[in-house]
């Protein structure tokens, strides 16, 4: 059994797809100073994330299923959390009749509050689940402007 996939954005007997690659390449190098969409852009697949507060921290939680722990890389960089990593496809040898799941790179960042201790910042990978917590400082409220409205 042979597969074709069809991709109407590449077919050129489809007049009205035909600049769909040109439009979507102008689209992002104007949006380059937008980080959420750069990070899209730099992604061959994004996981789920999950971001949950207490008194205490901040607990991301971000479903990896099959990224090893050596794959996974998270730092701050200014003001940022920055998670990057791979998820290998591990079946090259073999023919694939359907594949649903994504694999490659993914990049996923999250500016953070003012109120976290960036020293203590603690990732665990468990069971295809990273879990970032991010210890708040006590007593520090992100700072707040109030904006009067005319």
């Amino acid at each position: 059994m042979n597969l074709t996939h069809f991709n109407p954005f590449r077919d050129s007997n489809l007049s009205l797809f035909k600049d769909f690659d040109g439009f979507f390449n102008r689209f992002r190098s104007e949006m380059d100073d937008d980080m959420s969409f750069q990070s899209i852009a730099r992604s061959d697949w994004i996981p789920a994330v999950d971001i949950n507060e207490t008194d205490d921290e901040y607990l991301l939680t971000v479903e990896i299923p099959q990224v090893d722990k050596d794959d996974i890389k998270v730092e701050i960089s200014n003001g940022m959390l920055n998670i990057d990593g791979e998820r290998k496809y591990e079946h090259e040898d073999m023919k694939a009749h359907r594949i649903e799941r994504f694999y490659g790179k993914f990049h996923r960042s999250f500016r953070i509050p003012e109120n976290i201790k960036e020293d203590k910042i603690h990732a665990d990978h468990k069971n295809g689940v990273l879990y970032v917590t991010l210890p708040k400082i006590a007593g520090k409220e992100p700072a707040r402007l109030k904006i009067e409205v005319h």
